[in-house]
């Protein structure tokens, strides 16, 4: 038997991970629009691109490499940006999951800040080392994006280092071409500490 990626429905205090469909398209239309300063580097639609957006998400899950979700706010009730479990890795058995990177992350402006983006990855690296038993999880992003950069460590996550041409860059202009990518990494050992810090900041809703 092969572990197929599928991300269940995930809640916290402040912040519920929805699979990601076509329902989330108004409220995620209205996110991307709120303020995009911190975009620069990040891959969000704009209003009129979202139904596009969920498509490509969609066909990616389809392919079993991606888990992509909508995050929504509890005290409102909307979808105020989008994360995913992508890259899952089996390297022991084919049964069972043994690395998966969280990634494809944005929040509206007014989400950021908040605590909200801790508490989903409280829930995501949780599910990811409680359920399925994973001994890594990944994350990377631009290594020009120093927000981005400074808000993973936050969570705990350690720098392992720069790839350089790793992945498609989402700067505006540089369509076509390649990003360097700062790669951090939670182990399972890591798990336990990095688990408490972000507890902690949820509880003062502190952000991440």
């Amino acid at each position: 038997m092969t572990f197929v990626l599928e991300g269940p429905v995930l809640e916290g205090v402040s912040v519920r991970l929805e699979p990601l469909d076509h329902r989330h398209a108004a409220g995620l239309a209205l996110a991307a629009e709120e303020n995009r300063d911190t975009y620069a580097y990040t891959w969000v639609p704009r209003a009129d691109e979202v139904g596009a957006y969920i498509d490509a998400q969609l066909a990616r899950a389809a392919t079993g490499r991606l888990a992509p979700y909508a995050q929504i706010s509890l005290a409102t009730g909307r979808a105020v940006g989008a994360t995913a479990y992508w890259e899952p890795r089996s390297w022991l058995s084919e049964d069972r999951l043994d690395a998966i990177e969280v990634g494809f992350t944005w929040l509206a402006g007014s989400a950021q800040g908040t605590g909200l983006n801790a508490e989903s990855k409280l829930l995501l690296f949780g599910h990811a080392f409680e359920q399925w038993g994973v001994s890594r999880v990944d994350l990377k992003t631009d290594a020009r994006n120093t927000r981005s950069r400074s808000a993973i460590e936050r969570t705990g996550a350690r720098f392992e280092g720069v790839l350089r041409n790793w992945s498609r860059s989402w700067a505006p202009g540089e369509e076509d071409r390649l990003r360097d990518s700062a790669i951090y990494s939670i182990t399972r050992e890591d798990w336990p500490e990095c688990r408490d810090r972000l507890e902690r900041r949820v509880a003062t809703r502190a952000p991440v």
